[in-house]
């Protein structure tokens, strides 16, 4: 390299270079501690996020951490049965987006579809026909019957749910006690949803922040062709 490209970068570095650097560590410790957006590429959660949905995710919902870190600086709520919550899966690290089902000292079960917590039985109702065309019109085609939506009632928190019975999954499960600090995580799509009946138990520390919200939405179906109705929706 010849002397004048030398003093060229360095002249750069020093005019632009660390604005840029110091830009780029903002932005990304922004992402990392403060508000994120994650892509869904699977159908774990439908009906209620869709392949092809980018979230808003809330990392100042429930703590503070170090940027780029699982530390946790403050810590000044915890997250609530009905939650739907990004984490870092115990299995493989990977980061993924499911519902908060048991809260330490929980006990869950389930049996046959039908989940039960400390004991009770969670109480579910038919979607209206409208709610169910809307959905299934969102989804892959699939054969008559294939699809069968609820209304679960989560706490104080109503959410719709996605069973497949023509499909082989894990339908009973349990009694387990949720040990302290960990929580129990389910996919609204509970016969299609790698999930705590599969990993175990998520410690407190893994959970990145709460998705409150649907950003954008691509249809990868459909040659990525915007779904506009989903755009800055909120998540229920």
């Amino acid at each position: 390299m010849s002397p004048t490209w030398k003093k060229r970068i360095a002249l750069f570095w020093r005019g632009w270079g660390w604005s840029i650097v110091v830009a780029i560590l903002i932005a990304t410790s922004f992402r990392s501690a403060i508000a994120d957006w994650n892509d869904v590429p699977t159908g774990s959660m439908i009906p209620t996020i869709l392949e092809g949905d980018r979230i808003f995710v809330n990392r100042l919902a429930y703590d503070l951490k170090v940027p780029f870190t699982t530390w946790h600086l403050a810590r000044w709520a915890d997250p609530q049965r009905g939650d739907i919550v990004v984490f870092f899966s115990p299995a493989d690290g990977k980061r993924l987006v499911k519902r908060v089902i048991g809260r330490p000292g929980d006990e869950i079960a389930l049996q046959k579809e039908q989940l039960f917590i400390n004991g009770k039985a969670i109480h579910y109702e038919p979607l209206a026909p409208e709610l169910v065309n809307q959905f299934a019109n969102q989804l892959a085609p699939a054969p008559q019957g294939q699809y069968l939506f609820f209304s679960e009632h989560l706490a104080e928190k109503t959410h719709p749910v996605m069973i497949m019975p023509g499909i082989p999954a894990l339908r009973t499960f349990g009694p387990v006690v949720v040990p302290k600090d960990h929580y129990f995580l389910m996919g609204d799509n509970r016969d299609n949803s790698a999930d705590s009946r599969y990993f175990g138990f998520v410690e407190r520390r893994r959970i990145v922040g709460q998705a409150t919200a649907i950003a954008l939405s691509l249809d990868y179906t459909r040659h990525y062709r915007p779904r506009w109705n989903r755009f800055f929706s909120r998540l229920q």
